[in-house]
């Protein structure tokens, strides 16, 4: 599901570390140069564009391209990552029977690049990709629109729904009375009226949707199957103003089915009846995807309203689109910078004992040797000291860590599956300890397929890092990069550093066939591929 997930901590984790404030900086300072070309490069995002289709149509998209709201904006998989959705076609711009296209990762554990084409109907080379419309949401990716996003989702320009013209969230007492009336068409209040109204599959629900502007299809009535109406009537992130809005645009364009995915399951659109039917994928793979954010609440509305995000910590377009009125920021705006963990107090051995991270390694007030007393005793199941067990579990992947580091571990591994290259050496620099281990006792080399190798290997192979330590599967890092299209230069730079290709439990010649790196083919020597 790529919707607001129940948990608002994964979005607060995909906006702290998916999109670095150093790329908005960058690609920005590049577009305003000019430079589209290199405002993608700052974003990761590959072009792969023929330069016999830049009409000057596509160029002058191209100069006001802003890759790094894209990304911002792009669907991603949610429930513990802040990965971009898989294996999706983003339809950004049409001209004529041409379209200006990105396409996400072939996988969640893939590189988290971009992919920017123009090109003819539905440019899939050769996978099975969702196309989704994104023709009427120019303001999740064209710098000139982003402005628009009050007017363009909700009709109005006095503020954002559910929050002041500063920016500051509403009470519940704050709110229009569900009982009152129904305030005017194009202000925050009527949304906020209309949305407290969702009490599922009843009258006063259905009269929600019909005053949201669905009573102009189907002839004034919401015609809908009892589940999937129950379905967009209890689920409480729908923003049925959002929704009838981007119907409308879809009708204007002549788009007469969308598809859309609610609870898990697949539902068939009929724009001009608002007719709703569960299909199978099978039956609408042929239809373009209408994006959750055109017809659900936006997730940084949501993390706002919450308390779990401040404007400041937003993208900046993002910050002034939701907030005209509010002041310039006094400092940067954008995710913060990465930190060390403050330190961690616990009780160890009837006594208040300090943990932090300084010079590389998890720091404990035990001295080495009792440390690795303690550590030998765990190890044969004897009441390991807690201060020697945090650091087991450190260098373990396990999950007996106090929530501080727990939180810190994830955010490292989380800015190497971004690419955020620049953040994890900032950690690094600042005394991070490397040789940290994921939940699937995964170390900081079993993701450097998905950052920029040049910057960091090194670095990993100068701390000690095994280069060839396997995880909880029996991987190792050569082989995460050929099962999850690390780049043919990553590949080489790990057997340079003396990745063994194959291993007890793993060969790499079979792991090249099964995921089809035809790049690869180099690896297949005559000692690998005769299995």
């Amino acid at each position: 599901m790529t919707g607001f997930g129940e948990e608002p901590a994964d979005w607060w984790r995909i906006r702290r570390y998916a999109v670095p404030r150093w790329m908005i900086e960058r690609a920005t300072e590049r577009r305003l140069a000019g430079d589209w070309r290199g405002a993608c490069a700052a974003a990761h995002v590959d072009v792969e564009i023929d330069p016999a289709d830049l009409t000057p149509e596509v160029e002058d998209d191209l100069r006001h391209f802003a890759p790094d709201l894209l990304r911002w904006h792009a669907p991603r998989n949610i429930a513990g990552s802040t990965a971009l959705t898989p294996g999706r076609e983003l339809v950004l711009a049409r001209y004529g029977d041409v379209a200006l296209r990105v396409l996400t990762p072939p996988r969640t554990e893939a590189p988290q690049r971009l992919r920017l084409r123009v090109g003819g109907p539905f440019a899939g080379d050769g996978r099975s990709l969702v196309r989704e419309d994104w023709v009427d949401l120019r303001y999740l990716w064209d710098a000139r629109r982003a402005p628009d996003l009050l007017l363009h989702r909700w009709g109005c320009r006095d503020r954002t729904p559910y929050l002041t013209a500063g920016g500051v969230p509403l009470w519940q007492d704050e709110l229009p009375d569900p009982a009152g009336e129904c305030p005017p068409d194009g202000t925050a209040a009527r949304v906020e009226w209309i949305g407290s109204g969702l009490w599922g599959n009843t009258p006063r629900g259905l009269d929600r949707y019909r005053r949201a502007g669905l009573h102009e299809f189907g002839g004034g009535e919401f015609d809908a199957e009892a589940e999937p109406r129950s379905f967009l009537l209890r689920d409480s992130r729908v923003d049925p103003v959002a929704f009838a809005r981007a119907l409308r645009s879809l009708r204007a364009r002549g788009v007469d089915r969308v598809r859309i995915t609610i609870g898990g399951g697949c539902f068939e659109v009929t724009v001009e009846g608002l007719v709703v039917r569960r299909r199978s994928v099978g039956d609408v793979a042929d239809l373009p995807e209408l994006p959750w954010l055109a017809w659900r609440l936006p997730p940084d509305l949501e993390l706002l309203r919450r308390g779990a995000l401040s404007l400041e910590r937003l993208h900046p377009l993002v910050r002034n689109a939701l907030c005209p009125a509010r002041p310039p920021a006094d400092g940067p705006v954008g995710p913060p910078d990465p930190t060390l963990p403050v330190p961690t107090r616990l009780t160890c051995h009837r006594e208040r004992h300090e943990i932090t991270m300084r010079d590389g390694r998890l720091r404990t007030p035990h001295r080495p040797e009792e440390r690795d007393r303690e550590l030998a005793l765990g190890a044969l199941g004897g009441p390991a000291a807690r201060c020697a067990s945090v650091v087991r579990a450190w260098e373990n992947g396990e999950r007996d860590l106090p929530p501080k580091l727990r939180e810190a571990r994830i955010g490292l591994f989380l800015r190497m599956h971004a690419g955020d290259a620049e953040g994890v050496l900032a950690l690094l620099d600042a005394g991070f300890d490397p040789h940290v281990r994921d939940a699937r006792k995964r170390t900081l080399l079993h993701h450097i397929h998905q950052v920029d190798h040049r910057v960091l290997l090194p670095r990993l192979l100068a701390a000690g890092l095994d280069v060839n330590a396997e995880d909880s599967d029996g991987l190792t890092p050569l082989h995460m990069a050929v099962c999850h299209h690390g780049s043919p230069e990553t590949v080489r730079a790990l057997l340079e550093a003396g990745s063994r290709p194959d291993t007890a439990r793993r060969s790499l010649a079979r792991l090249i066939r099964k995921h089809e790196r035809d790049d690869l083919a180099f690896l297949l020597s005559e000692e690998t591929a005769d299995e």
